[in-house]
């Protein structure tokens, strides 16, 4: 799919990029996704604001990041996050934002340098996320492992080699290819983000285009990518039946019309309930993250302004 650069990407750079990845952080989380906090849906440890108060603190170590590693920036961003917010709201959506970020104003300046206006495709940030993923080094590693334990994510466990605990001593990218066989973000900078780019972001593409607004086609979105394999974090915290069988509920929501039926939103509450629990055991997190990666990769293509008119399903 041919979508590019946003014509204010154009304009201003790393001021539009960074705005664009805290409005993907500030749709995903106003979105009423099963088994996520949303308006309304809090949990016991984090708020629907705690979100809001998170996607404001990383505005500015995205903006800035030209000026800074890979994983500096990542760190940067979870410490600032860190004096808004007590608990982890937005590790996995900074690790997969900021290379996002870093690649997306690669391609900025070198359009800058050439002086073109044409919209790249996505093909051309990817080729550009690729190579902010294969410099990464091991001080990458070093800041994302601070970054980790400063976060504090819930289930995380020991491993053998280069467990988070310890210091690294191999690239950031070598590091995430020991995690991906149980990382769902691990495996995304392992493939260059096949997730994000070959099913998230043409889902919420397509969901646009059939007229959905921002929050339908966002819960439709992360539908589709929580059907597609385990989440991870369900994995890491419930255990891998659980996983599982909350991607068969998401299947089967889907199945039923998804947001677009009323059936469908019937087969989505039902699972939202299921997910619920007094320590959010089953929350489908890592599918929130690659949701708004997918969001943050649509919006740099001009998404925003891609549809008009209400939904294109039926009346709620």
């Amino acid at each position: 799919m041919g979508v590019g650069v946003s014509t204010a990407c154009h304009a201003t750079g790393a001021a539009d990029i960074a705005a664009a990845a805290q409005l993907a952080c500030l749709l995903e989380a106003s979105a009423p996704k099963p088994g996520n906090v949303s308006p309304g849906h809090h949990f016991a440890d984090a708020r629907y604001e705690d979100f809001l108060a998170s996607a404001t603190a990383i505005g500015e170590p995205l903006r800035t990041a030209a000026t800074r590693s890979l994983g500096a920036t990542i760190r940067l961003a979870i410490d600032t996050t860190g004096h808004w917010t007590r608990s982890n709201t937005n590790l996995g959506i900074v690790l997969l934002l900021a290379p996002l970020v870093h690649a997306a104003i690669q391609v900025s300046q070198s359009m800058a340098a050439h002086r073109t206006t044409q919209e790249p495709s996505w093909a051309v940030l990817r080729r550009a996320l690729r190579r902010v993923l294969e410099t990464t080094t091991v001080d990458d590693a070093r800041d994302v492992y601070a970054a980790i334990r400063r976060a504090a994510p819930g289930g995380l466990g020991r491993v053998k080699a280069q467990d988070v605990a310890d210091e690294p001593t191999i690239t950031l990218l070598d590091v995430m290819r020991l995690a991906a066989d149980r990382d769902g973000i691990a495996r995304e900078y392992t493939t260059a983000f096949e997730v994000t780019f070959e099913r998230g972001a043409p889902a919420l593409a397509a969901a646009r285009r059939d007229g959905l607004p921002w929050d339908d086609a966002v819960v439709e979105t992360f539908l589709v990518l929580l059907a597609s394999g385990p989440d991870s974090h369900v994995a890491r915290r419930a255990g891998a039946a659980a996983a599982a069988e909350v991607s068969q509920w998401a299947a089967g929501a889907l199945a039923a019309g998804g947001i677009r039926c009323p059936a469908g939103r019937l087969a989505i509450g039902e699972m939202d309930r299921k997910l619920r629990d007094a320590r959010n055991t089953t929350n489908p997190g890592t599918a929130a993250d690659l949701t708004t990666a997918a969001i943050f990769v649509v919006l740099l293509s001009g998404g925003w302004h891609s549809t008009q008119g209400g939904c294109g399903g039926e009346p709620r």
